[in-house]
């Protein structure tokens, strides 16, 4: 990031002074300048904060802060604008003609030299690959008249500071609220939190200029359509998130298909009233520490997701974010629906191991199984839950036959949802979808830690069973006779084939495992090489492999996983 230039704000501050500059304000959303406009004037950045946005929608965003020029390249190269820059602020400037300036800079060197640096900065910033821009200003936002905006603001600050992190509050009536009483509140703490009441709409309207981000809050038990105003609380142009504050004596959350489908939200958080986890959990998401775990597929070897969770419990490690493919998914639904250790091993045995999911065969034309057996065991454990309703943020990813792309299932009913992404293809019926085909998300993403990166900027666990033994030659050159196949009970686990199909379901390109492997940050596999694909009924060995690979993992750890992509946040400009 570049740096205050002393000089530079003396020399523009000089020419207003002497009424070569003019000064002026630029209300947050604002565009000061679009791509291919001609620039007539440099610029001088007061107060406030500017982005740069390089080339269209997906490309690179430069900050601009207090003490910084702005135009400056094309002043020099005397070239149209190539840079949409817009206000994230309320910010002040001040516009020196281009005329103006470079007479000034020829009686200057020095002045020229810094503008140089700044040059030579800012082309660096542009080429290098940065991480995204950091968010540390936050609107805390009442929806409803029974949300205390500025008590959740100051325990989430509370919670900051347990972090190691500096936090102010603020609400409506506290200090000066002009551009420059916000960039020194913003500069001298590493995150700020304004609190704004159900009833200020205008200073909901000042902040909504301020701010990174937004968290939208009501209670599970509001009704939208009580609150005519509400959907009017989202800021003009900063991600917001949507809070549903639950009572703490719930099963599962409330009131959030409403809620979600009128704001439509970036993410969803449920927090129980009074619960310090909760709390915990979004200051962790705010200082970019929260984690996310990741759990591949693999059929029967995915047992070891649950012994994987076990031993992250033991050692007292969040899960903040989860997401999933095909058993993968399941596991961590069950995770998301509050599921404790001997819950899951419970519903697990019982719908899995106890018999197989797969048992119910018929004439192979769209697959080997009717999936009934898989329907009604998805019904019994996930009920009428959607994926809004879970504790957790969740995603899991099917395969989409018809686009042929990814699909990524982060609201809905969750067990359609999940009965789609573990529709092995000839082994389970596929899941239409209007006019979509699904199938299991293997095909496509077996380990969708990329698709978890892309939602959450915290640390990543990912737990990628794939790996073990393979299909045998001799399985498939020399099978067990249909005769013995029946003698023996084999049957009661599915023909052979499934073992072929499921495998080759999960196979996944290299490069592209080599690329999720990359983005976690923990990467747990487990050794599975003893536990066959579709053996149902190898539950124990697969969660040792689990939790040996786990704690594996963990005592390779030099500093507690919440810390494995924490840096100390800039505030100073």
């Amino acid at each position: 990031m570049t740096r205050p230039l002393p000089s530079l704000a003396k020399f523009f501050e000089r020419l207003v002074a002497e009424g070569e500059a003019a000064a002026f304000c630029l209300p947050g959303g604002a565009t000061l300048f679009e791509p291919g406009e001609s620039s007539t004037c440099l610029y001088f950045l007061r107060t406030g904060r500017l982005t740069a946005r390089i080339g269209d929608f997906h490309s690179r965003l430069v900050t601009i802060h207090p003490g910084e020029t702005v135009g400056e390249m094309a002043v020099i190269a005397g070239a149209a604008h190539s840079a949409r820059v817009f206000a994230l602020r309320d910010s002040e400037l001040i516009s020196a003609p281009r005329a103006v300036f470079f007479d000034r800079l020829r009686n200057d060197p020095d002045l020229l030299v810094e503008l140089s640096r700044l040059v030579l900065a800012r082309s660096r910033e542009t080429v290098r690959d940065d991480p995204p821009i950091a968010r540390r200003v936050f609107a805390v936002i009442a929806l409803t008249p029974r949300v205390d905006a500025r008590a959740l603001a100051e325990s989430i600050g509370e919670a900051l500071r347990r972090l190691g992190h500096s936090a102010a509050t603020f609400g409506a009536g506290e200090g000066s609220p002009t551009p420059d009483w916000f960039t020194r509140i913003e500069s001298r703490h590493d995150f700020v939190l304004y609190a704004v009441a159900h009833d200020e709409p205008n200073w909901r309207a000042l902040v909504a200029r301020q701010v990174d981000g937004a968290f939208l809050v009501a209670n599970g038990t509001d009704r939208l359509e009580d609150q005519p105003a509400a959907s009017a609380a989202a800021p003009w142009s900063a991600p917001g998130d949507l809070i549903l504050i639950q009572e703490p004596s719930l099963s599962a959350p409330r009131g959030a298909a409403d809620w979600v489908a009128a704001l439509s939200p970036e993410r969803l958080f449920h927090i129980r009233a009074g619960g310090r986890g909760d709390i915990d959990r979004l200051a962790r998401v705010l200082a970019g520490r929260a984690v996310g775990l990741v759990l591949s597929g693999g059929a029967a070897r995915a047992y070891a997701h649950v012994g994987a969770v076990q031993v992250l419990r033991e050692a007292h490690v969040p899960v903040d974010f989860l997401g999933g493919v095909s058993m993968g998914a399941i596991v961590g639904a069950g995770i998301g629906m509050g599921w404790d250790d001997a819950e899951m091993d419970d519903r697990i045995r019982k719908a899995f191991v106890a018999s197989s999911p797969i048992n119910d065969f018929t004439f192979p034309i769209v697959s080997i199984a009717r999936g009934e057996t898989v329907r009604e065991r998805l019904e019994e454990n996930f009920g009428d839950r959607t994926i809004c309703d879970l504790w957790l943020p969740f995603f899991c990813v099917s395969t989409n036959l018809t686009t042929g792309a990814q699909q990524i299932h982060r609201q809905g009913l969750l067990r359609e949802a999940l009965r789609a992404s573990l529709s092995v293809p000839g082994v389970l019926p596929p899941v239409i979808d209007g006019q979509d085909v699904l199938v299991d998300g293997a095909v496509l993403n077996n380990f969708p830690a990329d698709i978890m990166r892309c939602l959450h900027n915290g640390p990543i666990i990912g737990v990628d069973v794939g790996r073990g033994r393979g299909i045998d030659a001799a399985e498939i050159v020399g099978p067990a006779s249909t005769f013995q196949w029946l003698s023996s009970g084999a049957w009661r686990d599915g023909a052979p084939i499934v073992s072929l199909l499921v495998r080759a379901a999960t196979v996944t390109a290299q490069h592209q495992m080599a690329a999720a492997h990359e983005v976690t940050d923990v990467l747990i596999q487990p050794k599975l090489d003893e536990v066959e694909i579709a053996d149902w009924r190898a539950y124990e060995p697969a969660v040792a492999a689990g939790r040996r690979a786990t704690l594996d993992a963990l005592d390779a750890l030099d500093r507690p996983v919440t810390d494995l992509r924490h840096a100390e946040v800039p505030h100073s400009y």
